[in-house]
């Protein structure tokens, strides 16, 4: 906060980037995605504009590591996978080796679900509502619905009893 009180005095973009992302990293380590997501966008958008592409590529990545403690999946992917090619292009070994070990490619389960698909479905072979997956994953129950949609196209079933039947049947709860 210190830091962003310099920049403003300074007129400072390169401060003012540098204090958004210090915060959102801060936020995020702290257990805040969703705070940390709207400093870090901030972050984001002043590198890019400022043309320092190393430093868009730290801050996407920490958008990932955001989105995928949301429970956005995609919004994790696509974040971290842009970070990726941007530490690629630039030589940034250490980097791509962090991402590696933060991001581990998810494991598909059977059916194509990911590690959180089998996670939710395994809470919906309980008997549980969206809003207790919710409120037990710490997510929206916007983003429930949306898993939960994504398992039944991938298991080619059409009701959480269908789901649950599937998920016994193969061992995944």
């Amino acid at each position: 906060a210190e830091l962003k009180g310099i920049a403003t005095e300074m007129s400072s973009e390169y401060l003012a980037a540098a204090a958004s992302q210090a915060i959102g990293a801060t936020l995020l380590a702290a257990g805040e995605p969703q705070a940390a997501l709207s400093e870090l966008r901030e972050a984001s958008k002043a590198w890019r504009q400022m043309e320092a592409p190393y430093r868009a590529a730290e801050v996407r990545l920490l958008i990932g590591v955001a989105c995928r403690e949301l429970g956005d999946e995609d919004g994790a992917i696509l974040e971290i996978e842009s970070a990726r090619e941007a530490f690629e292009q630039l030589g940034a070994l250490p980097d791509l080796a962090r991402i590696e070990k933060l991001t581990p490619a998810p494991a598909q389960a059977a059916g194509g679900l990911t590690g959180r698909e089998v996670e939710l479905l395994a809470l919906v072979a309980t008997g549980k509502t969206n809003r207790e997956i919710a409120s037990d994953l710490v997510i929206s129950e916007r983003t429930v619905a949306r898993h939960v949609s994504n398992i039944f196209n991938k298991l080619g079933v059409s009701s959480r009893s269908g789901a649950t039947a599937y998920a016994f049947k193969h061992d995944l709860v």
